[in-house]
């Protein structure tokens, strides 16, 4: 008669370290809900008023629908431009930002601190600075868009870099092709379809992005929905609301459908 095995235990024991370091974390994790008031009881609170607002956004309010598809289009204009500035100035700065590429490790440490810089101060920060340097309207949207867009890009577009193979790199090297010569003839066709996938992520982002923007008058959409929500015109509130959500939902399909051919 076979003699039954006894099971596997599901989770290894934790050593002494890690049950500390457990600890820890949950210590952290409680504190910062007690820091940030969190509580599950005045949302339930909070539930009617959110209830009285959405019985106010209905019906949607259409009377101004020639104005908002204008100012939608405006904020896909912002989002298309910032997109298509921030990939053209990626491309170079990521060149530099791959190790195996750079010219040299000085070089190599600025341009990864220039994407890291770009990528670590929040859009909606950019938009307030470009307010004060440009003014309001689109342009400073746009700005800030491109701005953010070469923190997002430049990393991914050095991370595709690093991870192509060296094969065709090395070969041209050895024929005696120069460095520009093997970056877009071995390193760039190899990344390109990551570099169309990571520019479409961007978009869908920036697209999202722009929305917020115009809250601090930097174009687009976002001022719109200040000023009825301002006026508590809930109602015309909801026609931009569900505008917002149309274009979101369009760019994000579309992208889907272009990576997917892509890959």
């Amino acid at each position: 008669m076979a003699t039954p095995h006894a099971s596997p235990p599901r989770l290894d024991r934790p050593t002494p370290l890690a049950f500390l370091a457990w600890f820890v974390v949950a210590a952290v994790l409680f504190h910062a809900f007690t820091a940030v008031g969190f509580s599950p009881l005045q949302l339930i609170e909070g539930l009617p008023n959110i209830g009285r607002i959405v019985d106010q956004m209905m019906p949607p309010d259409f009377s101004r629908l020639p104005q908002i598809g204008r100012s939608i289009l405006e904020t896909f204009q912002m989002a298309m431009v910032g997109t298509t500035i921030g990939v053209i100035l990626s491309l170079p700065l990521a060149i530099l930002a791959t190790r195996s590429l750079s010219p040299h490790p000085a070089v190599y440490l600025a341009a990864r601190a220039v994407v890291s810089f770009c990528r670590t101060v929040p859009d909606l920060v950019w938009a307030l600075l470009f307010v004060i340097a440009v003014g309001l309207g689109p342009i400073a949207g746009t700005l800030a868009i491109a701005v953010d867009c070469v923190g997002f890009c430049g990393r991914f577009f050095a991370e595709a870099m690093e991870d192509t193979e060296p094969g065709p790199r090395e070969a041209l090297t050895a024929l005696g092709a120069g460095r520009i010569g093997v970056v877009f003839s071995a390193v760039v066709p190899q990344a390109m379809p990551s570099f169309i996938a990571t520019a479409l992520f961007a978009l869908e982002k920036a697209t999202r992005s722009s929305v917020v923007l115009g809250l601090v008058g930097a174009g687009g959409i976002g001022i719109e929905l200040k000023v009825a929500m301002d006026l508590f015109s809930y109602d015309l509130a909801a026609t931009i609301i569900l505008a917002v959500f149309a274009l979101v939902i369009v760019v994000e399909q579309i992208g889907g459908l272009l990576r997917a051919r892509i890959i």
